[in-house]
């Protein structure tokens, strides 16, 4: 029998071989062939991948790590975006190149999705990491004490469990796009030299895993919207001021989903300014970088709540003051207490003749902050429009009257006339399920109610069949009971299945939304069991922990496993993006 050579064989067809010398031949070059082709494809394949992992609350970390992933892309390296608590110890230790990136919330704690990443590095049973490589870098606010506490933590612990820092941590205040790009070019081009990393791969074609899409408009470029509805929702009698606010969209191609959240470019009250002005000797005419001092301060400069710089500058300057014995004394409890309510006039006036004039004054004053609101609307249900739920801040004390500074501005100081700035803020951990079969169970008080308004709208649009409970409270019904039309109206066409309310003031023992929970833990935890996502959204130093306290005692109730048992259970429902929060 003749072996014929494979077909697209380079042998000539009259060359002086037998036809098993042509066989082997043949073989020989197509094993050449097969080699090439391994090698090229090993070429198109990243030898070392940068794994990102992020711990986010409002979107930001979640959307640098999609960049990182792109620029490590871009450098012939493989990446990975994947959030902190989805990563255990064990898969972190068989990682080679990590980067962290996060947020730190509350006082030092670590965001939500990384809470339980957080319990297992430090736990005494975590691996040694001498194998790994990484860099961290922390989002926060310079304005509190714990400024990027969870990236400082965690850059500290993985050096302790061995691992080699790439680079130093860089700690970003609130205008992070600068130092995060500087840090995420640093240490990608450091990676790549290392590694041998020469250009994109055929992987660098595949979509990085970002979070979502940036908007033409953020925090440099707001939309300026109009505000088309400014409704008092709290009836006359409340303690609080609550108000509705619809914003126009316009042409403005604004996307955003139930669940997010709208920043609010604000405006300092004119009458605080003049105060402030009058008090420093100043006309506002004075130039600041060629602008007047008086527009600086309304639109540039954060006069209401005063600095840590600037508290440590003036209890220095002033040891005899008020502030110095305070900040003397070294208990931060008090310290904050103290602070609580008073502005930057109020700190110059307790420094009396020490206080710094205003050229020394001005560096101290951090730029003034978008605040932002959780978007009460669902786009499918008002479309072109965006709806917020906004507590007014106002108090007095016997010497002067306090007003916050965005509340106020949307209640009274903003109208149709003036446009306001405004740019969506992200928040993809936090939304409806993507299964309109699934229950979901929102847990908001006060305000806190705001992003499941826009829930109930969501699921009411796209006639959603799954079961929804809210428990909703604040003081007294008469006078505090928002939206009770509406809830009224969705229990009625069904979309809201069960309706708990807890209004505080209304009897002799206070009731609260957690009481309410613990009333009704069988139906609670049976809903939990049939694959409920559990909401909350609020107080992030009381109402929430209470919340949390009271699920875990349901659980352990139900269950009868303990507390042990309880929180493993709580943990799941949160790898499983079952129990998610919006607290601030």
């Amino acid at each position: 029998m003749t072996l014929l050579p494979p077909t697209g064989t380079l042998i000539p067809a009259d060359a002086p071989f037998s036809a098993q010398q042509e066989s082997w031949l043949a073989g020989f070059l197509a094993g050449i062939a097969a080699a090439g082709r391994r090698d090229a494809a090993a070429a198109d394949t990243p030898a070392v991948t940068v794994d990102v992992l992020f711990g986010t609350q409002t979107g930001n970390a979640e959307a640098l790590a999609g960049e990182l992933v792109a620029g490590a892309r871009a450098r012939g390296l493989g990446g990975n975006a994947v959030a902190l608590d989805a990563v255990t110890p064990e898969r972190l230790a068989a990682m080679s190149h990590v980067l962290v990136v996060t947020s730190t919330y509350g006082e030092g704690e670590m965001p939500d999705n990384a809470a339980l990443f957080w319990e297992a590095l430090q736990a005494d049973t975590a691996p040694r990491l001498e194998a790994l490589r990484y860099a961290v870098l922390g989002l926060g606010d310079r304005g509190y004490d714990d400024f990027c506490q969870a990236a400082k933590v965690i850059d500290t612990r993985l050096e302790q469990l061995g691992a080699t820092r790439l680079h130093d941590r860089v700690d970003c205040d609130v205008d992070f796009e600068e130092p995060a790009a500087a840090w995420t070019a640093a240490v990608l081009d450091r990676v790549a030299a290392e590694t041998g990393a020469s250009g994109p791969t055929a992987a660098a074609t595949v979509p990085a895993p970002a979070g979502p899409a940036r908007s033409a408009w953020n925090k440099r470029n707001p939309y300026p919207a109009r505000l088309a509805v400014n409704r008092l929702l709290s009836a006359p009698g409340s303690a609080k001021e609550i108000r509705h606010y619809e914003f126009d969209l316009g042409d403005s191609g604004i996307t955003y989903q139930a669940g997010d959240a709208l920043a609010v470019v604000p405006v300092n009250d004119d009458v605080l300014v003049g105060t402030l002005l009058e008090h420093l000797g100043a006309t506002g005419d004075e130039d600041v970088d060629g602008r007047p001092l008086a527009e600086v301060l309304r639109t540039g400069r954060e006069i209401r709540t005063p600095s840590r710089d600037l508290v440590a500058h003036l209890a220095e300057r002033a040891p005899t003051s008020d502030l110095a014995a305070v900040v003397a004394h070294g208990d931060r409890a008090d310290l904050d207490s103290w602070l609580w309510g008073r502005d930057v006039l109020d700190l110059l006036r307790d420094a009396g003749a020490a206080a710094p004039g205003l050229d020394e004054l001005l560096p101290f004053l951090r730029p003034l902050q978008p605040r932002q609101y959780s978007i009460s609307s669902s786009p499918l249900a008002h479309p072109g429009s965006v709806h917020l739920t906004v507590a007014s801040v106002r108090y007095a004390t016997p010497l002067r009257r306090y007003e916050g500074v965005a509340s106020t501005y949307l209640a009274g100081r903003a109208d149709e006339t003036t446009p306001v700035g405004v740019f969506v803020q992200p928040n993809a951990s936090f939304g409806v399920p993507a299964d309109d079969d699934a229950p979901m169970v929102m847990i908001g008080p006060g305000t806190g109610i705001a992003p499941f308004r826009g829930f109930l709208h969501e699921r009411a649009a796209r006639g959603a069949a799954g079961r929804n409970w809210l428990f909703f409270g604040d003081q007294h019904r008469a006078t505090d009971f928002v939206y009770e039309d509406e809830l009224t109206g969705l229990r009625e066409r069904g979309v809201l299945t069960e309706l708990d309310l807890a209004f505080s003031r209304d009897q002799a023992e206070k009731v609260y939304v957690q009481t309410r929970m613990r009333q009704r833990s069988r139906e609670l935890y049976a809903w939990l069991e049939d694959g409920a996502h559990v909401y909350v959204c609020g107080d992030a130093s009381r109402m929430a922990k209470d919340v949390e306290t009271a699920l875990l005692d349901i659980v352990a109730e139900q269950r009868g496993r303990g507390a042990d048992d309880a929180a493993a259970y709580l943990a799941d429902l949160r790898r499983a993006k079952r129990y998610v929060r919006d607290v601030y």
